[in-house]
């Protein structure tokens, strides 16, 4: 019989130690249980290291903002504008990320189109309310493994209009980011890389005076009023940092 390895993600113990005690008696189950994060991505880290990786991620929808900080990578200087509860959301990107073979699955104390949008957005295969039945949750799991998207029928709905207005918002950032000379959207990209004024006017050889009126023109054509804005704006249209390798800042 091939087990399927489970790691259930929640930073509060009790429950994540007594889930993943219900879990364990299925005969086709293996359950871990880390408290947060960090504690996660090392256990996945060693596991693959093992040759006995994990097959399904339970995360938690709700750990905290310290967690969402050390999952996030690299680090996002838009994440200012996230609510302090996309912790787990943040590593459902993170494990997509470095470790894309494995599933994952969001537990939430309640369901919600916005937060169940952005965890697929992220990479999740699954959202589970925590008021869900064990068969349920085993359900969506192995589901999950057959490549299957698990959801609430009632979330159907909030979610795909959810992704609509994403797609929508993400397509005007687009519009206005192509408005920008080669030049400005060369700032634009040191900007999301997190450089101040100083720094691209070494990075470009131009002058902190020229970089300034570049950087204005941005706000301007971005229509925001702020270098975060701005980054925020840039990172909804794909913009990427510059690459900051061998640069001083």
């Amino acid at each position: 019989m091939q087990r399927i390895r489970v790691l259930v993600v929640d930073d509060h113990r009790i429950f994540a130690e007594s889930l993943a005690a219900a879990l364990a008696v299925e005969q086709d189950v293996e359950v871990a249980a880390a408290g947060s994060g960090p504690a996660a991505l090392r256990t996945l880290e060693r596991a693959a290291a093992d040759g006995r990786r994990f097959d399904v991620l339970l995360i938690d929808a709700d750990l905290g903002a310290a967690v969402s900080a050390a999952a996030a990578s690299p680090p996002d200087p838009a994440a200012a504008e996230a609510p302090a509860a996309a912790g787990g959301i943040a590593l459902v990107s993170r494990v997509r990320t470095d470790h894309p073979e494995v599933r994952t699955v969001v537990l939430a104390e309640r369901d919600d189109p916005r937060r169940a949008a952005a965890a697929l957005q992220a990479g999740a295969s699954g959202w589970v309310a925590k008021e869900s039945s064990l068969s349920r949750l085993l359900h969506v799991v192995r589901g999950v493994l057959r490549g299957e998207t698990h959801l609430p029928p009632a979330l159907l709905t909030g979610v795909l209009r959810e992704l609509t207005a994403t797609r929508r918002h993400r397509t005007e950032s687009e519009r206005l980011v192509e408005s920008l000379t080669p030049r400005e959207h060369e700032v634009l990209r040191c900007m999301v890389a997190g450089l101040g004024r100083k720094a691209v006017a070494e990075r470009l050889y131009l002058s902190p005076h020229t970089v300034r009126t570049h950087m204005q023109n941005v706000l301007s054509k971005l229509g925001v009023h702020s270098t975060l804005a701005a980054v925020a704006l840039a990172r909804k249209a794909g913009v990427g940092p510059a690459d900051l390798e061998h640069v001083t800042t």
